[in-house]
């Protein structure tokens, strides 16, 4: 009974919260923004994103320098009760240049209840497997590529044994860069901008 009536409480928390959150906005009506607002939200996001990590963690500059295509999600939400899901808008950066927009996205089951935001990084170090991620139409981590997280070792700088793979990512908070995170089973798809 106990558990029955905590969950109906923490649903309707989640429910609450989730109402509340989305009266929080400046735009009346179903007005959407446009492509052209969308595309200048991410494009601002993921530079901040890339210079808090510049700041945070040593060597990261170079290795993205050295990538052929860099994904950037500054913003991915995650939330969930029991079941959870994660979403978020990005840009794909290749040769310094905006090559195209992407959605990341994903379903989780298991103990959880909350929310959080979270940023994305993810380097395609060579051609072949960004090649790779931009031919399909949808690519999920774990099944068309493997990701590896970057880790950062005790000297705050970037663990070169394990910054060798083909695609690597770092994940940032707001309490810095996360180490034990799994990305398999992601989607992300191009958005059509």
């Amino acid at each position: 009974m106990q558990k029955r009536t905590f969950l109906l409480r923490a649903t309707a928390a989640v429910a609450l919260a989730g109402l509340t959150l989305s009266g929080c906005t400046t735009t009346t009506g179903d007005a959407k923004p446009s492509a052209a607002a969308v595309k200048t939200e991410i494009e601002q996001g993921a530079y901040t994103t890339l210079e808090r990590l510049y700041k945070e963690v040593k060597g990261s500059r170079e290795l993205v320098q050295k990538a052929s295509g860099v994904l950037v999600f500054p913003r991915v939400v995650a939330a969930g009760l029991v079941v959870g899901g994660e979403y978020g808008k990005g840009v794909l950066r290749t040769g310094g240049q905006t090559a195209d927009y992407y959605s990341v996205a994903s379903v989780s089951v298991g103990l959880q209840a909350g929310a959080q935001s979270k940023a994305v990084v993810m380097l395609f170090m060579t051609r072949e497997a960004l090649d790779k991620f931009r031919s399909g139409k949808g690519w999920t981590a774990g099944v068309d590529g493997s990701v590896a997280l970057i880790k950062v070792g005790a000297n705050g700088e970037i663990d070169t044994a394990t910054a060798n793979n083909p695609i690597q990512a770092f994940v940032l908070t707001n309490a810095g860069l996360m180490a034990n995170l799994n990305l398999e089973g992601t989607k992300i798809s191009k958005l059509d901008l």
